[in-house]
């Protein structure tokens, strides 16, 4: 067999040396970051317009590349080495995505029909409005006045309970299923050229 180490034979999270765990943990919260402020970058640079009919289509759209990208998460955290770290690493695109999506189609809605809500939104503004959405805090200092901005920050609501809970326990159970493959395949991977154990 040769040095490249595969799903099957890579040593189990518990057996790695403790440097070696922080360090692959660092690694992975480092590529969270970046993959979530990178997603925020892109929303304030990429250029925003459209009409009505463009900015739903936009939505579906968005909420379907969502909806692709989960599933593909879930697909890899069930094939990775270590779940735990790659489901960390998922929940920092999804989510992300997700609020960025809903971001730019308010700030897109207010601006194709102003005053779609009690005040014009920028950017930021909107992306504020979808966490406040999101988070449930509600402080209403924003609020949806055209029957689209309602009717959109309604169905935002609904995701908002599917990505709360389904999405998260798909990617649970992603992890669980990665974590049963990874016990069932054996013992820990072992270089080549260790050398033996001592036998005294």
């Amino acid at each position: 067999m040769t040095g490249a180490r595969t799903a099957a034979t890579a040593p189990r999270w518990e057996r790695l040396p403790r440097r070696l765990r922080r360090r692959l943990l660092v690694l992975a919260l480092l590529r969270a970051g970046l993959s979530a402020t990178a997603l925020v970058a892109l929303y304030y640079v990429l250029p925003l317009d459209g009409a009505g009919t463009r900015v739903a289509l936009g939505l579906m759209v968005g909420l379907l590349v969502f909806i692709g990208l989960v599933a593909f998460q879930v697909w890899q955290i069930a094939r990775s080495d270590y779940p735990r770290l790659r489901a960390i690493e998922a929940l920092s695109t999804a989510l992300p995505l997700f609020l960025v999506v809903f971001a730019a189609t308010y700030y897109l809605m207010d601006h194709a029909q102003p005053g779609s809500f009690s005040e014009s939104l920028s950017r930021t503004d909107g992306l504020y409005y979808t966490i406040t959405v999101f988070s449930t805090v509600g402080f209403g200092d924003i609020v949806p006045h055209s029957e689209p901005a309602r009717i959109t920050t309604m169905v935002q609501m609904l995701a908002d309970l599917v990505v709360i809970g389904l999405v998260a326990r798909l990617l649970l159970s992603a992890v669980s299923s990665g974590l049963q493959r990874k016990a069932a395949a054996g013992p820990p991977y072992v270089e080549p050229d260790a050398p033996p154990a001592d036998p005294g």
